[in-house]
């Protein structure tokens, strides 16, 4: 049996407690323990300025001042491209998880039916490796069959590959984890509003810290547990901010489980399979899409025979609605699970937060809601536990060796009389220091 890590850090100095599931291509290694690109970068910058100190002569120092401008644009060039594609990566994540929420609130409108919507976009899975290989046959110069990628991204699941043993105890726990994520989600917009259901589901990345330092035993923070306690403690005052009616106190608690029941997964994921490869991924979404077809079909069927979930014929559903949630909750999952190969992980999360102000600013105008005191903390509170979990595990060395850059900056000016008077030896010598503490 493949064996995996237990051990896995949430958040480096590029990535985000999300726990990513995904890795770039090529990588040996999960992406959480792999070198983001900027820290390559730099440590090739690093090899550039060491080379430049060992030399001596006039002559290399000329060639070490180009070696070191190319290094630089080199890692700016990189950061930039990472950045821009970021900002289009953050409005994306943002508009598809606040449109999918507030289209599916639209949808109960028409056809009240959660675990059917549910059942629908989730069979929309299935489009996922084949559009990966589509992006294969694009971009990879080896053209492999579609039997030829297929086995080998069976791979990720074991020696023997997708056997009927390894589906039902690797991949049918997580397609239910997925199923009970989203039905408790839309269960959840049935009773409460947008804004309360994208800001309760915000405390996910709480719970999958809590959770992964208790199963993967991960690293302990501080500054987590704090966020940890600001998630607990807004999901209290959300109760509050409603007077505990049932109605609300039932919407907030689907919510709530739907929240745990993603972080479950996702820590379940990293124990059990560990890290996969974009093609793996793909096609582990597939299958849980395509068991989801096959096996939960019965369910809706029941519920239609039984009127829980009722319509007069397939004429008078709302398809564009229905097709419109599926659309984009398909395109946030794709953002989500693949956008690390352009960006970083950390700003993908930024657009899940960002929903909740904007589902905010949509329920003011299309609907009655009170955004009274309470409310307006509780959300405030959850959203930046949130943040605080997208801090580097090295945040507070981050905040010390950066006040140290700015003392050390900003000595030369203090002591420019020192520095005139001083021979040009000296001016060498306090160049090359100033050079070296600029590469760490």
């Amino acid at each position: 049996m493949k064996k995996h890590s237990a051990r896995v850090a949430p958040l480096s100095a590029c990535n985000s407690p999300v726990l990513t599931l995904t890795k770039v291509e090529g990588e040996d290694r999960p992406r959480e323990n792999a070198v983001g690109a900027v820290d390559g970068q730099a440590a090739v910058v690093a090899a550039a300025v060491g080379a430049a100190a060992a030399g001596g002569a006039e002559s290399g120092s000329g060639r070490r001042r180009r070696r070191w401008s190319r290094c630089c644009v080199r890692v700016t060039t990189i950061q930039l491209q990472k950045a821009l594609w970021g900002v289009v990566m953050v409005l994306c994540v943002c508009s598809s998880w606040a449109g999918s929420t507030q289209l599916a609130k639209l949808t109960f409108r028409h056809f009240d039916a959660p675990f059917t919507l549910t059942w629908f976009a989730t069979t929309w899975n299935c489009l996922f490796f084949p559009l990966y290989y589509v992006g294969h046959l694009c971009k990879s110069p080896e053209r492999q069959t579609p039997r030829q990628r297929f086995r080998e991204c069976c791979r990720f699941f074991g020696e023997d590959g997708l056997t009927p043993k390894v589906f039902f105890t690797k991949v049918a726990p997580f397609g239910l984890l997925w199923i009970l994520t989203n039905y408790l989600y839309l269960q959840a917009l049935r009773k409460i509003n947008t804004t309360d259901a994208s800001a309760l589901f915000c405390c996910n990345k709480a719970f999958v810290f809590l959770l992964s330092w208790i199963v993967l035993r991960d690293r302990f923070m501080g500054v987590r547990i704090v966020a940890a306690i600001l998630a607990i403690a807004g999901i209290v005052m959300m109760t509050y901010a409603d007077g505990f009616h049932s109605h609300s106190v039932i919407g907030i608690t689907f919510v709530v489980a739907s929240a745990s029941m993603s972080a479950l997964y996702k820590v379940l994921f990293k124990m059990v399979l560990g890290s996969a490869r974009f093609g793996e991924a793909a096609l582990f979404l597939t299958v849980v899409g395509g068991a989801n077809f096959v096996f939960i079909s019965v369910v809706p069927v029941i519920l239609y025979f039984t009127h829980v979930e009722y319509f007069a014929s397939l004429a008078d559903l709302p398809w564009g609605y229905l097709c419109g949630v599926a659309g984009l909750l398909f395109a946030f999952n794709i953002l989500v699970n693949f956008g690390i190969a352009v960006t970083y992980p950390t700003l993908i999360s930024l657009g899940i937060v960002l929903s909740v102000p904007v589902n905010a600013l949509v329920d003011l105008y299309t609907c009655e809601i009170h955004f009274n005191t309470v409310r307006l903390i509780a959300v405030f509170i959850i959203c930046l536990g949130f943040l605080m979990l997208l801090l580097p595990e090295d945040w507070d060395q981050c905040i010390i060796q950066l006040s140290t850059k700015l003392r050390k900056r900003d000595e030369p000016a203090e002591g420019s009389g020192e520095a005139n008077a001083s021979t040009g030896l000296n001016w060498n010598r306090r160049g090359r220091t100033s050079m070296s503490t600029f590469a760490h």
